[in-house]
């Protein structure tokens, strides 16, 4: 067992810590990377089989380095993503050790700093980073009991069709994850049924850009806060076969069946709200509205992009969007697997500290806590729309890391002695004749 003392612990050795550490380490300050597995862990262990990453090469890396075995315009499969991280922590030699889990922060009574409780010893820390990120809790709704179809998993659990039983199988949530397991298991010859919510829906690309260009130009990226309600809506877009739009009328021609959210359960009856239409509707409108906002762009700057009039072109409503199933008979349907693509929680557990509000959630602004010494990173809308890209949080790290060096400069404060305090160290006061 180990105890050391070191001036900044971060916690989690993904996307997040890794760009603290870089700048942490470029303006010298001691600190350490604890991570409870492997770098990246999530990436290699708790997605499915065929992952590929949402963004392009070119955008969705760190300022300080590209992928070297994918094309700009490519999608990093996990494996690469994995891969990715892991050099990057030999390029900025980040002080980071693996298989080391934190069990418990708390501060020290009377004392600056806090006391990181690890399975390799205690470590003294006078600051405190939180880098865990969003992915930490997997959510699945108190909805359908256990035993009432064969299967019930989380998304992060899933990993490629030949892993579930034999049978339909319902996938609940049409954001990125739940659309691209959904058409996973359709191409794998499935019966596929898939529930919708709310959701933005933006073009893979558009007159030859990506999207995540279009946010960028457009100043989306730097938004500071969701839009009234969408603070929890999901993103249906994917970079699976090369990157395509996601287009829900177009998973149902393929034979994917759509239905509204799932909403409840009862004697083996599954119901689902009678708002699948209008999901669909609030996705094209956010579609068009970035398709809108695009064109404006061009003119305005004179841009030679080429026309996209295709993009515009909406198939015919199929008849599960017309007349909406609202309920389901979960065994005379042979629906054996559920997979719930229902996002996660964070979980903060081990960090005994006053940081929170009723709910869990961190009280925190751009990631500097209101308990003074800790701090957050990694986190969705932390400081912009972007902030859980691997972009984003190198520039929310270095808003953080910048903060730090400021509390370590007021605390190495010390004012000059006044004249009086001098003279009596000098013994020429008369007290000292």
């Amino acid at each position: 067992m180990s105890n050391e003392d070191v001036e900044v612990v971060v916690i989690g050795g993904g996307q997040a810590g890794l760009a603290m550490s870089e700048h942490l380490g470029a303006q010298r300050v001691s600190h350490l990377v604890l991570e409870r597995d492997r770098i990246a862990e999530r990436w290699r262990t708790e997605r499915w089989d065929s992952l590929v990453a949402n963004g392009p090469a070119w955008h969705d890396r760190f300022p300080g380095m590209e992928f070297s075995d994918v094309a700009p315009d490519g999608f990093a499969t996990k494996d690469q993503v994995a891969q990715y991280f892991e050099s990057y922590a030999r390029k900025i030699e980040a002080p980071i050790r693996c298989g080391v889990e934190v069990t418990e922060v708390r501060r020290k009574p009377g004392r600056p700093g806090f006391h990181v409780e690890t399975t390799d010893g205690v470590i003294g820390a006078r600051f405190v980073v939180a880098a865990t990120g969003p992915f930490q809790r997997p959510v699945i709704p108190p909805i359908v009991p256990a035993g009432a179809v064969r299967t019930q998993l989380h998304s992060s659990g899933y990993r490629n069709p030949e892993q579930l039983a034999e049978g339909a199988v319902l996938v609940v949530g049409a954001g990125s994850s739940g659309v691209q397991i959904a058409d996973e298991l359709r191409r794998s010859g499935r019966r596929v049924l898939l529930s919708v919510g709310p959701h933005e829906r933006p073009p893979r690309s558009y007159r030859s850009r990506d999207f995540c260009w279009w946010l960028g130009v457009l100043g989306l990226w730097d938004a500071d806060a969701p839009p009234q309600g969408a603070e929890h809506v999901t993103i249906a877009v994917s970079g699976a076969h090369g990157g395509r739009t996601v287009d829900f009328r177009a998973l149902a021609e393929s034979g994917i069946e759509l239905l509204g959210l799932t909403s409840a359960y009862q004697d083996g009856v599954l119901t689902f709200a009678a708002d699948l239409g209008a999901n669909v509707a609030r996705g094209d409108a956010n579609y068009l509205a970035l398709l809108d906002a695009a064109d404006a762009y061009v003119e305005r700057h004179g841009l030679d992009l080429p026309e996209e009039p295709q993009a515009r072109v909406t198939r015919p409503d199929p008849a599960c969007l017309t007349e909406p199933v609202l309920s389901l008979d979960l065994a005379a349907e042979g629906i054996t697997t559920i997979v719930w693509a229902t996002g996660f929680a964070a979980d903060y557990d081990w960090l005994r500290v006053d940081a929170f509000d009723e709910a869990g959630r961190p009280r925190q602004q751009r990631g500097v806590s209101v308990e003074s010494g800790v701090y957050f990173l990694g986190l969705p809308w932390l400081s912009r729309r972007g902030s859980s890209f691997i972009w984003g949080v190198w520039h929310d790290a270095k808003y953080v890391a910048d903060h730090i060096m400021t509390q370590r400069r007021y605390l190495a404060y010390a004012p000059e002695p006044a004249p009086g305090d001098l003279r009596e160290r000098a013994g020429l006061t008369g007290a000292s004749r």
